[in-house]
């Protein structure tokens, strides 16, 4: 499961980082918090040049009124245990809700990083589970167009795409994440013409030795809050990071004389 996650870089960095332009400029601001219902930042495969926002939680275009799908299971009806070391068919190839957009309407959901809670207390004890280094990163995402019958309002909307939880993610303890994508998949993702068997391959969990997480305030749980502040970590991380630093030096030897040179 994955309803929370924080999106706060600037135009610039998200337009340099996606090679794509934002639209409705004016309507961008950094969120904290994304919430269900809100508006969040997408690529999607029919405009791949362009950010748009989309609203967090996807309304299936057949529905009769409005309704939030935020997460699709990449197994769809399958390995409803959460299994971890559940390799088998991806379900949500047959999904109603999700068969259509899986195959031609796929997104990036841009994100600098996402918040889980613990199985017992959920939100209650939440951490954020980011990429040390890579930051924004996208998340694969599907999306679809719902028009309101009766008064033509018309609603863009996406739904982030979940696997079974990788070994950083069990310690929090959680069950699912997000599925992220690699920075040489991004593009593939999009393309429209990548074949669905290629498309299913993706759906697996991001490499636990890539991620760290901490626990921060309970206070993320109220989705009017909204502040940097929130972030801020109240726990060690859940792994060590080490910082390795490397001094290269060339020797030089010429003339008779030695030369020690920093580079």
């Amino acid at each position: 499961m994955c309803g929370r996650y924080v999106i706060s870089q600037k135009i610039e960095v998200l337009e340099k980082e996606f090679n794509a332009q934002v639209d409705e400029k004016e309507s961008y601001k950094p969120n904290y918090n994304v919430s269900i219902g809100q508006e969040a930042p997408v690529i999607t495969n029919e405009k791949p040049d362009k950010i748009q926002l989309f609203r967090f939680g996807m309304i299936p275009f057949w529905a009769k009124n409005k309704m939030a799908l935020f997460n699709a299971r990449a197994e769809g009806d399958f390995n409803k245990e959460d299994n971890p070391e559940f390799e088998g068919a991806k379900g949500i190839i047959t999904k109603p809700a999700f068969r259509k957009p899986i195959r031609s309407q796929r997104c990036l959901v841009i994100a600098d990083c996402f918040i889980e809670g613990t199985l017992d207390k959920g939100l209650d004890e939440p951490y954020l589970i980011y990429l040390p280094g890579r930051r924004p990163f996208a998340i694969a995402g599907i999306w679809d167009e719902w028009i309101d019958n009766l008064t033509g309002e018309k609603i863009d909307s996406f739904s982030i795409i979940t696997v079974v939880a990788n070994s950083l993610i069990q310690k929090i303890p959680h069950k699912r994440m997000p599925v992220i994508l690699s920075k040489s998949t991004e593009r593939k993702w999009l393309n429209s013409k990548t074949p669905l068997a290629d498309i299913t391959k993706l759906l697996v969990p991001y490499p636990s030795d890539k991620m760290n997480a901490f626990s921060i305030s309970k206070e993320i749980k109220n989705s009017k809050n909204n502040s940097v502040d929130l972030l801020k970590p109240i726990g060690e991380r859940l792994q060590p990071e080490v910082e390795i630093k490397v001094t290269k030096k060339l020797d030089l030897y010429g003339m008779g004389q030695y030369k020690h040179k920093p580079i």
